[in-house]
């Protein structure tokens, strides 16, 4: 197993596509983000006009290293971007990656957007990465994230304390999840459930 398990994809489903993260799309992340001045969330790492270069630039690093695979979030309807997300920690060795980095502009939260998104990555690291698990982590005081993952079939590993020191001092928990190889199939026919049931809504 090499650096080149994590590889350039495009990944599409009904409503939202995932396409390669690029420098090129820079401003329109900016934008993304702005639809509910996400970067105020001081629980999410959403970027800003002031920290966007930054947000790209390590994401690429982590991505030429292995360790990563950026996306945008792209609404098909609309061609803009309205989000993003990554494979990251990835353990190719291992056979083990985390799905992070995620945030979505306010229009497409609450919506079918994060369950398509979750579908595809997880898809694609269960049958074609072959992933014997994956990890979702999250802020203990991002309450909705963490329901949110729960609602996906993660099942929570446990809680890491003072896992970091933030940029203002202060220490953050990490609430760790994780979805195992043997328990896709189950998460996969839930997660297919919850589509169907969504779109019957819309």
């Amino acid at each position: 197993m090499t650096t080149a398990w994590l590889e350039d994809v495009t990944l599409a489903h009904q409503t939202a596509s995932l396409v390669p993260l690029t420098p090129g799309h820079r401003d329109a992340l900016v934008q993304a983000s702005s639809d509910g001045r996400l970067w105020e969330l001081w629980f999410t790492g959403a970027p800003s006009a002031d920290t966007v270069d930054t947000y790209i630039e390590q994401a690429l690093q982590d991505k030429a290293a292995g360790r990563a695979l950026p996306f945008v979030v792209i609404d098909n309807a609309s061609g803009d971007v309205i989000g993003s997300t990554r494979f990251c920690n990835a353990e190719p060795e291992s056979r083990r990656v985390e799905i992070g980095y995620t945030w979505y502009a306010r229009r497409a939260q609450r919506t079918s957007v994060n369950t398509e998104c979750k579908q595809l990555l997880l898809t694609h690291a269960f049958e074609q990465l072959n992933a014997i698990a994956v990890e979702f982590r999250t802020h203990w005081h991002n309450e909705a994230s963490r329901r949110a993952i729960a609602r996906l079939g993660a099942k929570q590993d446990g809680v890491l304390r003072n896992h970091r020191i933030e940029p203002d001092g202060a220490y953050r928990d990490t609430v760790v999840f994780s979805i195992l190889e043997s328990e896709w199939p189950s998460v996969r026919k839930s997660l297919a459930f919850k589509l169907a049931r969504l779109r019957e809504r819309s």
